[in-house]
């Protein structure tokens, strides 16, 4: 029996959680949340995460929701892919770690899916996801800036949690919302965040993980809609 169990649904955020599992080489289940029939809403589900949200990690500890802390968790619990806790580096690391966890991912959350924030008005939707969209291209430049000057914890050559959860917003913005115009956003506009997705397509994990969701041959550097043996992205 697997020490862990992933309930994913195709390319979304439990992707992160599935490229990290796999780049630590722990063994993981998955179990598919149907999005198409509301799966993530159902009781047995909002058991596991009473907000009804994907991922959730089942875990001997009990399961885990809300992408960032399953990360860390699991970087704390295995050792690696994040700076230690005792580790010089460990405050630094955070506070980007959760800037990326409550800032940037909300933000596309509310770019997505603006009918939960504004309401049911158009204009209203159409007003935040600007404001959104404006919000998104400033964080990647600082994010981009950041890459730039260096931290070991994002080097590209050494795959860490942050890598894994940057390369997929960044395929998010180039790919969602679908019927919307999506110019605001160029990877290589930022180009350090574009050498970090590069590298990270050249992974295992990264293959691993294009079959298991149907994501195409370059998912973060020039991402294709998902086309998943099971399930739904949206």
């Amino acid at each position: 029996m697997n020490r862990y169990v992933l309930h994913y649904a195709p390319d979304n955020a439990s992707l992160i959680v599935r490229l990290a599992l796999d780049h630590m080489g722990r063994p993981f289940e998955t179990r598919l949340v149907n999005r198409a029939t509301g799966e993530q809403g159902s009781p047995a589900y909002r058991g596991l995460n009473p907000h009804g949200l994907i991922p959730v990690l089942e875990t001997p500890q009990g399961p885990i929701f809300e992408t960032g802390a399953i990360l860390l968790w699991l970087a704390d619990t295995h050792g690696g892919m994040a700076p230690a806790p005792d580790h010089p580096d460990r405050a630094a690391f955070l506070k980007w770690l959760f800037f990326v966890s409550n800032t940037l991912h909300p933000a596309l959350r509310m770019t997505f899916y603006p009918e939960k924030y504004a309401g049911p008005d158009p204009a209203h939707q159409a007003a935040l996801r600007q404001t959104m969209q404006m919000a998104l291209a400033s964080h990647l430049a600082q994010l981009d800036r950041l890459a730039a000057s260096g931290p070991a914890w994002l080097d590209p050559q050494t795959p860490g949690i942050l890598h894994f959860y940057l390369a997929c917003c960044l395929r998010w913005c180039a790919l969602y919302p679908l019927a919307a115009d999506r110019s605001w956003f160029r990877l290589a506009q930022t180009a350090h965040l574009h050498n970090l997705c590069l590298m990270l397509e050249t992974l295992p994990c990264t293959r691993a993980a294009q079959a298991a969701e149907g994501l195409g041959p370059t998912p973060f550097t020039a991402p294709q809609l998902a086309t998943p043996p099971e399930g739904s992205a949206t």
